[in-house]
């Protein structure tokens, strides 16, 4: 993995579990679906974006994003290598198999890889 896209991913869960702990749940969506897109390719690191939006889900008593996240967890280990929808956020309230856009900056990480 290049050194930009590495350090993008770990600003990534570093800006969420701040967001986090201050219960700014908006923002640790924001950030958690920013790295989920940039994590997509790497099945640890992928899983770890479900994992902490299922946390986010059960913090903010959101059943939808728990219940959605625990089938995303598991496919995330199993499948990040073959097939990933690229840009797609990874939000319960999203289609799993979603392609979406990727903003210039996001993109430009990604060709990095």
């Amino acid at each position: 993995m290049k050194e930009l896209l590495h350090r993008a991913i770990l600003e990534g869960f570093g800006e969420a579990r701040i967001a986090i702990r201050c219960r700014d749940f908006e923002s640790a969506y924001y950030w958690l679906e920013r790295t989920h897109i940039l994590a997509q390719r790497h099945p640890l690191l992928h899983a770890k974006s479900h994992v902490l939006m299922l946390f986010v889900g059960i913090r903010a008593q959101d059943p939808r994003e728990v219940f959605g996240q625990i089938p995303r967890v598991i496919a995330a280990l199993l499948f990040s290598r073959l097939w990933v929808p690229r840009g797609n956020t990874g939000r319960a309230r999203i289609n799993a198999f979603q392609v979406m856009p990727l903003s210039p900056e996001l993109e430009s990480l990604l060709d990095e890889e």
